[in-house]
């Protein structure tokens, strides 16, 4: 009877179940149609589910990497012809040309204004913790390791890799001592951003307000907008750390040599390579080539990303090859991230030189199994390196040692230079050149007649636009009908090897005119039932709403994984944009050629008379730039925009999610508002102006920035064309101001 009463239950709590479900099914499918019935390519519906475009979502990375590819084999080729020690030699003064150019100019040399901080002895060696200025105002804390009895002794400056403590930890330290138990000075740097140069330090709780070391990336966009680069900063460092060990009667200055390891491998590389100074450097897990790399784990920090680099023909054996033929190893493991095959491949090209110089065994490369880390077989091929290279003999083992503890390795009173010592960041030092750049910008902009050509041409150049050549025929993929208007959905190619998905939405009462609308979240975001593109609909005009490459159904793709976080911010990945960076394009200038590939759509496909352009927030830089390239666009329309690129530099907290919008190297020769002011006289709406952290703009900061707007196009007897607000745009009142726009 229990047993047929527990039953019972048993079976009415399933009907209820049962009923519950069959209650909130028809929600729930209700629900999931809605959002699927707006996909392209990518829906559940077997006429949106395009099996041939499954990795779609990864087609701006993969595009960036094919071009990225494509340079990579030209440089291949000129190396592979590469024969005499002339031809290589010719190929040295190249790169030498080429890491000026794209890594320079450098600061001046200034006073390093060195402080010994404090001493600590050991047993065998003593520490000097040391605050050297590498700029004025740019304090580098470092610790000098010196071994009992030495004079006229070889040095080596160790970079540390990304580490939160810099050279501080016990992996590091471990190999530092090591060095100084066989003789050597050790003169270990914290790069800016690690150790107690943390230039994002949350003060009330003294940890990083930005994840791990991605610090490096959020004030590296920043440096390559304005035409520098983090890379720069942290080279110039580890130059300035040799011009102090030069001032040290205990160092042979012929004696000197660099290693470090992951990010610290990468100083290593690039100091090496311009500092002619250092005579042996072993940099470690860190080269591999550029073609593993983006077929592996993808760019990484900014300072790993030279503007231009691969566009300039610059591949990781050429930070080697330079050297040629002073003593180098590359140091590497089988299973790390930095790819094994990469690493080898670049070793064969360097070992060609140095053949050619006939110092065969200058060059080296130490191999073991592992993972990203430092193992004894490598450390020890390390020692006996710079024990033969650079004159000190003796045992190569790898020794116990016994590390400093927190209080021993910390070079400032309270840990951080920030809380220690004023002085300058990367954004401080990065803000006054940028500064110069403003200053330059308003100067050219007193001469129209000559600034608006310089800055299109310039705008080209720099954001890597390419006009398309050919307009492929869209494919339709079905029609969804609603009161008033149609949805209709397509694809067409885009730029490259890949598609652009799109809403072609026509109201039964058309004017023939057409909207295309830029939304950086997607195509329908806006395009629900009462959305705001129903309101365009209700005028009538026809709507062209795009997933852009890398948005919506396009994107973000799974680089999107590696990510940084700041503040109140949504978390980024910057190592798509650095991709762009490295082959001489933009996301933006990509995109905005799909742009203008779109609007020709529209007036020759779906026979529209006239297109007008809208774009919210960061898709604004696309629509600017598309439209100043391309007249056929007649008016604009940009709601809550950020008001320029200087904005964005401008800001020690910027919204980190406008970066892919951004074009490096633009504040070197142009800014938003220029292409903004070349549009005149076409009518312009600028609609909610945010500042580059999307928070409301300054006043003085809209002066700034709208005040040659406004002047160009009164110049142009247009003044009445445009349409400026700030403050928070309420929907009631953006219909209005568009209503105004339109007529």
């Amino acid at each position: 009877m229990l047993l047929s009463f527990k039953m019972m239950v048993k079976r009415e709590l399933c009907i209820k179940k049962l009923f519950f479900i069959l209650l909130i099914l028809p929600f729930s499918f209700d629900a999931a149609w809605a959002q699927d019935e707006l996909k392209v390519i990518s829906g559940e519906s077997s006429n949106t589910r395009w099996l041939h475009y499954s990795d779609a979502s990864n087609s701006l990375y993969n595009y960036l990497s094919n071009q990225a590819y494509d340079l990579l084999r030209q440089r291949s080729t000129e190396v592979f012809n590469l024969q005499t020690r002339s031809d290589w030699e010719r190929r040295q003064s190249e790169i030498r040309e080429t890491l000026q150019e794209i890594v320079g100019p450098f600061p001046e040399k200034t006073s390093l204004n060195a402080q010994v901080i404090r001493r600590i002895k050991k047993e065998d060696f003593k520490v000097e913790h040391i605050i050297y200025e590498s700029q004025p105002g740019f304090h580098v804390t470092a610790s000098l390791f010196i071994p009992d009895m030495v004079n006229n002794a070889p040095a080596i400056l160790y970079m540390s890799g990304h580490s939160l403590e810099g050279y501080r930890t016990s992996t590091y330290q471990h190999v530092i001592l090591n060095l100084v138990k066989k003789g050597f000075i050790v003169f270990a740097i914290d790069p800016v951003g690690q150790g107690e140069r943390l230039e994002y330090l949350d003060t009330q709780t003294g940890t990083p307000m930005i994840s791990s070391t991605r610090e490096h990336s959020y004030t590296g966009v920043q440096t390559l907008i304005t035409g520098s680069s983090q890379a720069k900063y942290m080279i110039w460092d580890g130059i300035r750390a040799v011009d102090y060990l030069l001032t040290r009667p205990e160092v042979d200055p012929e004696r000197i040599g660099i290693t470090g390891r992951s990010g610290g491998g990468t100083q290593t590389a690039f100091i090496a390579a311009l500092d002619e100074r250092i005579h042996a450097a072993a940099p470690e897990a860190f080269i591999t080539n550029y073609s593993r790399l983006l077929q592996s784990i993808g760019p990484q920090d900014a300072e790993q990303n030279l503007f231009h680099g691969i566009s300039k023909r610059l591949d990781h054996p050429d930070y080697l090859v330079v050297r040629a033929p002073k003593p180098t190893l590359l140091i590497a493991t089988t299973e790390d991230f930095f790819s094994i095959q990469g690493a080898r491949e670049s070793a064969s090209e360097v070992t060609a030189i140095f053949d050619a110089y006939e110092e065969s065994d200058h060059f080296q490369m130490a191999e073991d199994s592992g993972g990203h880390q430092s193992t004894r077989k490598n450390r020890e091929t390390m020692y006996a390196f710079f024990q033969k290279h650079l004159d000190n003999p003796g045992n190569s083992n790898d020794e116990e040692v016994i590390i400093l503890n927190e209080d021993e390795i910390r070079v400032t009173p309270t840990g951080q230079l920030s809380t220690s010592l004023a002085g300058e960041t990367v954004f401080s030092l990065n803000r006054k050149e940028v500064e110069e750049r403003v200053f330059d910008l308003q100067r050219s902009r007193e001469n129209l007649d000559r600034h608006l050509p310089y800055v299109l041409e310039a705008a080209r150049d720099l954001s890597g636009f390419q006009p398309p050549a050919d307009i492929g025929k869209p494919v339709f993929t079905g029609r969804i009908q609603r009161d008033g208007y149609v949805i209709e959905k397509y694809f067409v190619g885009g730029e490259g090897d890949y598609i652009i998905p799109f809403l072609l939405m026509v109201p039964e009462e058309s004017n023939n005119k057409a909207v295309l609308y830029l939304h950086p979240s997607g195509k329908s975001v806006e395009a629900s039932a009462g959305g705001e593109i129903e309101w365009y609909l209700q005028q009538g005009y026809t709507i062209l709403s795009p997933d852009l490459i890398g948005v919506g159904e396009m994107g973000p793709g799974v680089i999107s994984n590696y990510m940084t976080s700041i503040k109140d911010f949504d978390p980024v990945s910057f190592d798509v944009w650095s991709a762009s960076v490295l082959i001489g394009r933009s996301i933006t200038g990509i995109r905005a050629g799909d742009v203008v590939r779109l609007s020709h759509l529209l007036l020759d496909e779906f026979n529209k008379q006239e297109i007008y352009g809208v774009a919210r927030r960061d898709m604004a830089p696309v629509m600017l730039h598309a439209t100043a390239f391309n007249p056929s666009i007649s008016r604009v329309a940009l709601i809550e925009p950020y008001s320029s690129y200087r904005s964005i530099v401008m800001n020690r907290f910027y919204d980190p999610g406008f970066h892919l919008s951004t074009v490096a190297g633009a504040l070197s020769a142009y800014d938003l508002p220029d292409l903004a002011a070349s549009l005149a006289p076409r009518k312009l709406l600028v609609a909610g102006v945010t500042d580059g952290a999307g928070d409301l703009i300054s006043p003085d900061d809209l002066n700034i920035d709208i005040d040659f707007i406004q002047k160009v196009y009164e110049d142009r007897g247009a003044g009445d064309a445009l349409i400026v607000t700030a403050g928070q745009v309420q929907m009631d009142n953006l219909y209005s101001l568009l209503l105004d726009w339109m007529n």
